[in-house]
């Protein structure tokens, strides 16, 4: 066991968990929420006992918002730090886009202006309405959403503060207006948003290093430092008890544990990352141990059942065997599922 990976396990929240999804969400400050289904046992996995229909229900209540609010990815975000992390972080993605807006896909200011009103005037009034309903109504308006046009004037939307996700229909995703969906909060002054994000950053990551506070803010060298300096002493997990130590967790695809930090050698060997990384930065499930991943996982639904399928990077020993088994178990609770069937694949042999 490293010092730093079993020490992330306390600030990770997978050694000492959470009551309510909101207070992980809080906790981490925002969680990635790309994948929507792993991203609600992410927070599950945070959680004292949970089970899926928790963590959506407190989306549906606005506990947690699921928004863009860095580095143009998705992410669940409490509700009282969605206006200022947006304000402070999703500006700078938007600019950073704006070119490829205009070049790629003929989205100057102008066009997107239409795109707002047509947004608008379709949602106002708490509508809500999935994606290709929000597209029939830009089509409606003389806007075009084909070849991933539509998808880049939500992204460009969200990124201007307004849209984000609303409560699912059935199994699909729904957007409403920002403003309708949470209520008005004042301005937080920059130094107080910037020392903010960094606290949250390293209280839900540490330890870390500057330069992974970088990777996942997507603020450059200069304001991470200056946020860093705006925050003042920083959270320093202590380790944690050989109990909580030894466990096993079954993480999901984008996990903060994974996709938190530029650096991953501190709970992967550099060797090992590309099986975690499958490429196209797609971040697979993975089993950790100790604090350090072990393998990956698939998980397949079988009526009331549901088979897990690992992949140990070595062979595993009894005790992470019998771990394993309780980590399953527990991840059927969180599904409604009756019965957890763990199929461990043979160790893959060590890169050439």
């Amino acid at each position: 066991m490293t010092a730093i990976a079993v020490r992330r396990l306390r600030s990770q929240l997978l050694a000492v968990p959470c009551a309510a999804p909101h207070d992980v969400v809080s906790h981490f400050g925002a969680m990635q929420a790309q994948d929507y289904l792993g991203a609600l046992w992410a927070v599950g996995a945070r959680m004292r006992e949970a089970v899926e229909g928790d963590v959506e229900q407190a989306l549906a209540e606005r506990r947690i918002v699921r928004c863009w609010p860095m580095r143009g990815t998705l992410h669940f975000v409490a509700a009282e730090d969605v206006r200022w992390m947006l304000g402070l972080l999703a500006p700078r993605v938007l600019t950073r886009h704006r070119g490829r807006l205009e070049r790629d896909f003929e989205l100057d200011a102008r066009t997107l202006r239409r795109a707002r009103s047509a947004v608008e005037k379709a949602l106002q009034g708490g509508g809500a309405m999935t994606r290709p309903e929000i597209y029939a109504a830009l089509e409606k308006g003389r806007i075009s959403t084909r070849a991933s046009r539509g998808l880049h004037i939500l992204f460009a939307l969200a990124h201007e503060r307004v849209l984000c996700f609303g409560a699912r229909r059935g199994k699909q995703p729904t957007f409403v207006l920002l403003d309708e969906w949470l209520p008005p909060a004042p301005p937080r002054p920059r130094e107080e948003a910037l020392a903010d994000v960094a606290r949250r950053y390293f209280r839900g990551h540490g330890p870390a290093s500057v330069a992974d506070f970088m990777w996942w803010s997507g603020l450059t060298m200069k304001e991470a430092n200056e946020a860093i300096a705006l925050a003042g002493p920083l959270p320093d997990p202590a380790n944690v008890a050989a109990t909580a130590a030894h466990k096993v967790h079954l993480l999901p695809p984008f996990d903060e544990t994974t996709v938190g930090y530029r650096d991953r050698s501190p709970i992967v060997e550099p060797e090992l990352f590309q099986r975690v990384n499958a490429g196209g930065g797609m971040l697979n499930a993975v089993v950790l141990s100790a604090g350090r991943v072990v393998g990956t996982w698939k998980r397949t639904l079988r009526g009331q059942s549901v088979e897990i399928a690992v992949s140990p990077f070595r062979e595993l020993t009894a005790r992470e065997g019998r771990a394993l088994e309780q980590a399953a178990a527990r991840y059927a609770r969180f599904l409604g599922k009756s019965v957890a069937v763990t199929k461990q694949l043979p160790a893959l042999p060590s890169p050439p």
